[in-house]
């Protein structure tokens, strides 16, 4: 899904603006100022669209940057250039500019920004970062409109942008909800539950969860009310080694799973009428939503590999729609 950045600044104002202010700031910087009386200033339409022309090229660059790399990515391009623009005025521009000089708006800018997203990319790539829960995959432990925390570095701790470990300071354990960029599209990210850790044997045949060949035991509980499909939805609480949570079935539907598209190790999966068995591969894992007939993930796309952790989830701070939700998760 296409970001409301990039609507707004690739197919509605960059068309129109980009070149418009651009014509103007050509205009300003080698025909009117040089025309112009020195004690008469700009329009204020010329004065506003000089400063709106870089402005919306670095709009146009990040989010570029952003659909291609991520976030992280963008957030390292404006600390590269806020912080390049704070090096330069330390060492060359303000002793150019002589005693008592206002510094420009874009130098002043940028040294104001930079610590500010210096400070939030360290806070998003090493400790914390947020993120929203846009499907009902996870129901019922995770609803859509959640807000979550996710833990940097209960994995280990990566370099940005590459996703590359350095430092290992633990593993995904069964049972972990894990945020991860999506094998077949990494730009996009998803959440599941580690079901599988390297060399387990999965199998999922009429809604029964298996590992290495022993059931893992489930209970029933009562009925789940879905507020969103206003229909009620059989509920278990499942244990996966330590970790006891809730998942939704529904009896109803077929238990034959449909292989969305060809995926590294696939000769690793056996499928049949009943479901599927798995074992799963070295370095990667198997994942699961809680909401076991609707969710888009393992068992349809193939594994995770290592390098596409992003993080634990593990908090869950803001739903607009149900405000009492708040607080860890299992």
């Amino acid at each position: 899904m296409e970001s409301l950045l990039y609507k707004l600044v690739i197919k509605q104002l960059g068309p129109v603006l980009i070149p418009l202010t651009g014509i103007i700031w050509l205009l300003e910087t080698f025909l009117w100022r040089k025309s112009r009386p020195r004690d008469t200033e700009a329009p204020w339409w010329v004065t506003y669209s000089v400063v709106a022309f870089p402005l919306l090229i670095l709009g146009l660059i990040m989010v570029v940057v952003v659909q291609a790399y991520g976030f992280a990515a963008g957030l390292l391009l404006l600390i590269v250039l806020t912080g390049g623009v704070w090096v330069l005025d330390l060492l060359l521009l303000r002793r150019a500019r002589g005693a008592g000089a206002n510094q420009p708006w874009w130098i002043e800018y940028s040294i104001s920004f930079f610590p500010v997203i210096l400070i939030v990319f360290v806070l998003r790539s090493f400790l914390v970062e947020p993120f929203k829960i846009p499907s009902a995959s996870m129901m019922p432990t995770l609803l859509i409109g959640d807000f979550i925390l996710v833990n940097k570095y209960a994995y280990g701790i990566r370099i940005p942008v590459i996703n590359r470990k350095i430092i290992d300071v633990g593993e995904p354990r069964r049972g972990d909800v894990m945020v991860f960029r999506w094998p077949p599209d990494p730009s996009l990210d998803y959440i599941k539950r580690v079901v599988g850790v390297p060399g387990d044997r999965i199998e999922y045949r009429d809604r029964r969860l298996l590992i290495n060949g022993a059931p893992v035991p489930s209970r029933k509980m009562d009925d789940y009310l879905s507020k969103e499909r206003m229909q009620y939805m059989q509920r278990y609480a499942e244990k996966l080694d330590s970790v006891e949570h809730e998942i939704l079935v529904e009896e109803d539907t077929p238990s034959f799973i449909q292989r969305m598209r060809s995926f590294p190790f696939q000769d690793n999966c056996n499928y049949n009428n009943g479901g599927l068995a798995c074992t799963v591969p070295p370095g990667h894992y198997f994942m699961m939503g809680d909401n076991r007939d609707n969710s888009s993930d393992s068992r349809v796309w193939g594994f995770v590999p290592d390098d596409h952790i992003v993080g634990r989830a593990f908090f869950i701070w803001l739903n607009f729609n149900e405000l009492g939700r708040f607080g860890s998760f299992r």
